[in-house]
């Protein structure tokens, strides 16, 4: 069977470990496995045009969304599926759904015009998060109405949250049906992480999550209220960082998945994205 990853572009080039030892895995069991990142490819956009049995999106960048909604729209299939992708990385749409669904998550607003927050912020601090954000980019934290007068008009549309002071941050990594927690310092992206008991209401929020969005990969920022765990990042196929035998885990779903009834389908046939694959670089992030 062949797969392609849709790996995300970095800078230093930093392969996952993670990612490298489940695309080893993966070839020993005989899975042919092609790499790409979007923005090192040339691709004409005249029609459907590649073979492969699943398409893996690791990468959450807008090219990468883009391309992925073509593969979708001709039938490829997706691991996770384009539409819950493309919900979770919006921000906005993802705690909308969150909220509705009845899953905690803080009281959050939109707005073009940050004034209009200067009554919240007079009443508890909040935190500002580009509506497309991820690793902790562009994150502002507001604790008075001066501040906010002081802070930058944002660019694009931002999430407003209100913010839930914490000592540590619970990392949920999801695999399927299974859950994994490990605890952090916030601030940082590379903190130290370490393993912490996964409570069962924890694990069972972690799961509506998949449930609701369609997720199979995919990992959760969690932080304990007064009221109880919140849920305040939600992200398809996470970086899986000190997860215990992430890596073949992760290649045991993919297996069963490709080989899934859906296999049976007809692949996709996009021919100039898999000539561009085969100059893809064979280590991913």
């Amino acid at each position: 069977m062949n797969l392609y990853f849709m790996l995300a572009w970095r800078t230093p080039v930093a392969p996952n470990p993670v990612l490298v030892e489940t695309f080893g895995r993966l070839r020993r069991r005989g899975f042919d496995i092609a790499l790409g990142i979007a923005e090192e490819l040339l691709l004409q956009l005249d029609g459907p045009g590649l073979t492969h049995d699943l398409y893996i999106l690791k990468s959450h960048t807008a090219l990468w969304l883009s391309l992925a909604e073509i593969v979708h729209t001709h039938g490829g299939r997706l691991l996770n599926p384009f539409p819950a992708c493309l919900a979770a990385q919006n921000k906005i749409v993802a705690v909308e759904r969150m909220r509705t669904a009845g899953i905690p998550t803080p009281r959050s607003w939109v707005t073009g015009d940050p004034e209009q927050l200067r009554p919240i912020v007079a009443d508890c601090p909040v935190i500002l998060k580009p509506y497309a954000g991820g690793r902790g980019l562009g994150i502002r934290v507001v604790h008075s109405p001066h501040e906010l007068a002081e802070a930058p008009r944002p660019q694009e549309p931002v999430l407003i949250q209100e913010y839930i002071p914490h000592e540590d941050e619970l990392k949920i990594y999801v695999i399927g049906e299974d859950v994994f927690a490990l605890c952090t310092r916030p601030g940082s992206r590379d903190a130290p992480r370490w393993p912490c008991p996964l409570r069962r209401d924890v694990r069972e929020i972690a799961l509506r999550c998949g449930r609701l969005f369609d997720l199979h990969l995919y990992g959760l920022d969690i932080v304990e209220s007064a009221a109880g765990p919140l849920v305040v990042d939600l992200n398809y196929f996470p970086s899986y960082r000190d997860v215990p035998q992430a890596a073949v885990r992760i290649a045991d779903f993919i297996d069963a998945y490709a080989r899934g009834p859906a296999a049976a389908r007809v692949p996709v046939r996009l021919r100039r994205i898999a000539r561009a694959a085969g100059a893809a670089p064979q280590q991913g992030g």
